[in-house]
């Protein structure tokens, strides 16, 4: 085990809420600073850790991507760019909602529950109502509390938080982290799909030990390690031919240095991988230890379900086009709608940007009425004719002009309310299939 897996593994066995820092792992450890902070800043990207302002970095429990959507009172203070003024051990408690306080502290009772955020004034009677109500409080305006408040806040393990924003930008603010988190929440990762504990072979391996774990588990492709368990490899029935004798080692007729991704990359990146290298397995790894794999059947039948869900946020690009109506053609579909002021650049007129991805995602759509459903866009050449002025209604055409097995191309051309040519496109993409 090398110092760094070390370090993550010392800081994963820490109790919850335990502070962590560079020179106190550098001396309990008996590692330099510089490996100390690297591992750190390891542990905070995957979720062990956290740096709260004032505060310092505190080993928190890994939040589970069911509940993504879930803020914590510590993750409020950064994006409020809060300091805690107690309640510090209750940092990491989910928050449920948050109220704004805008009212007595009498009709204040009946709309707080343990759990939510209580956001209000310079008022310290509804601090207190808030944290014997079980709620946490953001102060707004930048105001403190008494020393009275920060004992209770302490006692009920509740933080009080102070931020220098109004309360509408920090309700704002709020809702943004929110959405941004469902948004997210949509995005199938690797370690959803991935099978752990694979079957798998080692380097000094012989081909008749691997034919006969082919015929013990009815698999043909496996990862290869080395004799210290890490991967080095990946063999399957593609590296056979007439020369290959059941002697020869794996290390010999084997991949090697192969084509990996982690837990958490995403599994439309992970596909792209496999398409454009013609790849059958991918393994996963963390510090190229294998922890799963992956095969081209687990990760067309998460993009079929991802087709299928439907999105809990919503992105920039659904609030654009559910402003255009669509009907499908021969070969291809017909998007029309107007112009929205999301749209709009600095000059006033329709942005190249959105108007290439009204044009992509229209090509999208006429592909997917050919039942090609896991398509990976190759290249995108657009032409821009004309600008499209404000509040223009305009009309999109896309049609299939080639397509093949793994392979299609589509044109696609954009007009306006007078049926001009404003803009044109080629789109080639590949469509990844068993």
């Amino acid at each position: 085990m090398t110092k760094h897996e070390e370090i993550i593994r010392y800081i994963r066995d820490l109790e919850v809420g335990s502070k962590v820092s560079v020179r106190s792992i550098a001396s309990e450890l008996n590692v330099s600073e510089g490996t100390a902070y690297r591992a750190i800043k390891e542990a905070e990207n995957v979720g062990f850790v956290s740096t709260v302002p004032r505060v310092g970095t505190v080993r928190i429990e890994k939040m589970e991507k069911k509940d993504i959507e879930t803020l914590t009172y510590s993750e409020v203070v950064n994006i409020v760019d809060g300091i805690v003024l107690g309640g510090k051990d209750g940092l990491y408690k989910p928050l449920n909602k948050f109220i704004i306080g805008a009212m007595t502290v009498d009709a204040m009772k009946k709309y707080v529950s343990p759990g939510n955020l209580v956001i209000v004034g310079n008022r310290e009677e509804a601090f207190k109502l808030a944290l014997e109500q079980g709620c946490a409080v953001l102060i707004t305006g930048g105001f403190g509390c008494s020393d009275e408040i920060k004992k209770l806040a302490n006692e009920k393990q509740l933080p009080i938080i102070s931020s220098s924003y109004d309360t509408f930008t920090i309700a704002t603010m709020i809702n943004r982290a929110i959405s941004e988190r469902l948004i997210k929440k949509d995005i199938i990762l690797v370690e959803d799909v991935m099978r752990i504990n694979p079957v798998y072979l080692h380097a000094n391996d012989t081909v008749k030990e691997w034919k006969d774990v082919m015929a013990r588990t009815g698999f043909s492709k496996f990862p290869v390690l080395d004799d210290k368990d890490k991967l080095v490899g990946v063999i399957t029935t593609k590296d056979l031919s007439n020369y290959v004798k059941d002697d020869d080692l794996l290390s010999k007729i084997m991949t090697k240095d192969p084509v990996t991704v982690n837990e958490k990359t995403s599994i439309a990146y992970a596909a792209n991988v496999m398409v454009w290298d013609s790849l059958e397995i991918v393994p996963v790894v963390d510090n190229k230890t294998l922890i799963g794999i992956i095969s081209r059947g687990d990760v067309l039948r998460a993009l079929q379900h991802a087709t299928r869900q439907p999105h809990v946020g919503e992105t920039f690009e659904d609030m654009i086009i559910r402003n255009f109506s669509y009907e499908y053609i021969v070969d291809g579909v017909r998007f029309a709608g107007r112009i929205m002021p999301e749209m709009y650049d600095p000059m006033g007129i329709a942005s190249m940007n959105s108007l290439t991805m009204l044009m992509s995602t229209t090509c999208m759509v006429a592909l997917r009425q050919k039942n090609h459903v896991n398509i990976f866009v190759d290249s995108f050449n657009v032409y821009y004719m004309k600008p499209v002025q404000i509040d223009s209604v305009i009309s999109i055409h896309a049609r299939v002009i080639d397509s093949g097995r793994n392979f299609a191309k589509v044109d696609v051309n954009m007009y306006d309310s007078n049926g001009e040519l404003c803009s044109k496109a080629i789109m080639s993409s590949k469509i990844m299939k068993k």
